[in-house]
């Protein structure tokens, strides 16, 4: 087991990573807290493979525990799941002091977030990431919020949890589409911060890494937490550095409206955002010698068709990117690999050739 503290302005927290740790880490997570009665938030694929697992690691805290189980998917992450969530917190007489254990990926983490921290005005919040991406990325740093109409994340807050949990024995049942949309995030944080990612992930290249091999697994992922711990602790509210966080995802987030949020992963849209910011680098003055994303380009397949985006939607959906101050488009660019910058692009066209990256990228790799 390996331990990453977080501190931030107002909480510090640690990330827990390990294999078969779960029992031992809620037990020593919940040892300030009430455990009269527990609240679990659990995604249904998450409680399908692992309820016997989860609730034996509760049994040994508290016989009194309610649950509640988050469809899967993007559409959970909407203003409706949240009041049926927040519904099911205050029939169940939630107090202050009473923890919710939120276990699932990204989008049952952001829900469970930002009900956490609406409900009564906050209450406890443990997070137990159960997929790579959430394990090494939305679990950490206290981003929470759902979806609207109009795009991604637009209604949310930052709210810090009580610990987060990183046991990858959840990990057993992940399906091979979500390896590769936690390799996503993993290579950002090679991109932006430490090339040493990149040499330590080419365990993904012959396919999905062996559990059985578990130590190097949990390693990178400690070395991707280490990273977004750091750029947290020094910029909480993404004032500053955290922006740097979002590479490529100013591209993502506007592919993913695009294709409803259905077509298309979060983690197949970041790397096509990478793909994408990388020739925007380039293309506004960077100087990117070599490509270290080249060789895991091969395993990504995708489901959403070419002709089925437009790039005048995909630009409009840029202009309603939550991240826009003005009225040109602002992205985490790279000077050079592992050093990135935010830059304003005014000129369209280069924007432009930047997506026709994109959608070659999904023409050759069509499934």
């Amino acid at each position: 087991m390996i331990s990453t503290s977080v501190k931030t302005t107002g909480n510090q927290y640690h990330i827990r990573t390990g294999k078969n740790i779960l029992e031992k880490e809620l037990q020593d997570a919940l040892r300030d807290h009430a455990t009269d009665q527990l609240f679990l938030l659990v995604d249904e694929n998450v409680a399908k493979y692992h309820q016997d697992y989860i609730h034996q690691s509760i049994r040994g805290i508290t016989s009194n525990w309610q649950q509640f189980i988050i469809p899967e998917g993007e559409a959970s992450k909407s203003i409706s799941c949240y009041s049926d969530t927040l519904d099911f917190l205050l029939a169940n007489g939630i107090r202050r002091n009473i923890p919710m254990i939120v276990f699932g990926g990204g989008v049952t983490g952001d829900l469970g977030g930002f009900v956490a921290a609406t409900a009564l005005r906050g209450i406890p919040l443990i997070h137990v990431p159960t997929t790579l991406l959430a394990m090494v990325d939305s679990a950490i740093g206290g981003k929470t919020g759902v979806n609207h109409a109009t795009g991604k994340n637009l209604i949310g807050s930052f709210y810090q949890p009580s610990a987060v949990i990183s046991d990858i024995h959840f990990l057993n049942t992940l399906p091979d589409n979500e390896w590769v949309n936690g390799l996503s995030e993993i290579l950002k944080y090679g991109a932006i911060h430490n090339e040493q990612i990149f040499k330590y992930s080419n365990i993904f290249l012959n396919g999905k890494p062996s559990i059985q091999d578990s130590d190097k697994l949990i390693s990178l992922i400690d070395k991707c937490v280490k990273v977004k711990a750091e750029i947290v602790g020094e910029d909480e509210l993404e004032s500053g550095i955290r922006a740097f966080l979002n590479f490529g995802h100013t591209f993502a987030h506007a592919l993913e409206k695009a294709a409803d949020f259905q077509q298309i992963s979060h983690g197949e849209a970041v790397f096509l955002g990478m793909l994408a910011a990388e020739n925007l680098s380039i293309a506004t003055g960077g100087t990117l010698k070599t490509d270290p994303l080249e060789p895991f380009r091969r395993l990504y397949k995708y489901r959403v068709p070419k002709e089925a985006l437009s790039l005048d939607d995909l630009m409009e959906n840029m202009n309603a990117d939550k991240k826009r101050t003005g009225e040109n488009l602002t992205f985490v660019l790279l000077n050079k690999w592992q050093e990135p910058i935010v830059k304003t692009v005014d000129d369209r066209e280069l924007i432009a050739a930047s997506w026709s990256i994109v959608f070659d990228e999904i023409e050759k790799n069509r499934i």
